[in-house]
């Protein structure tokens, strides 16, 4: 049997997946993004030129929320779907940075 070349012990019950391809953050195109039930976060995951996962990050964990699903929108943003008993649509956009 073939090891997995990713995984999370303790599982965080992934759930829903992007691939972002967009522009509008140029710094995560070619990452995946993956939600967590029981982890309530939002997973990057960067990989390599051969699509093998290099790091992890995590990210929203703050907002405590089962993530249910992932897409990219046509306009290059994240769209994240939770499944509280109030679930949120939620849209992350960069954040512009003072020059």
């Amino acid at each position: 049997m073939e090891q997995p070349v990713l995984f999370w012990a303790p599982s965080i019950a992934l759930s829903g997946m992007a691939f972002y391809t967009g522009d509008r953050f140029a710094a995560w195109k070619g990452s995946l993004f993956l939600g967590g039930l029981v982890g309530t976060q939002l997973q990057r995951v960067v990989l390599n030129q051969r699509g093998l996962p290099i790091r992890r990050e995590t990210l929203l964990g703050e907002l405590k929320q089962r993530i249910r699903e992932v897409r990219q929108g046509s306009d290059g943003l994240l769209y994240l779907l939770t499944d509280e008993a109030f679930g949120s649509l939620l849209r992350l956009e960069p954040v512009e940075e003072d020059r």
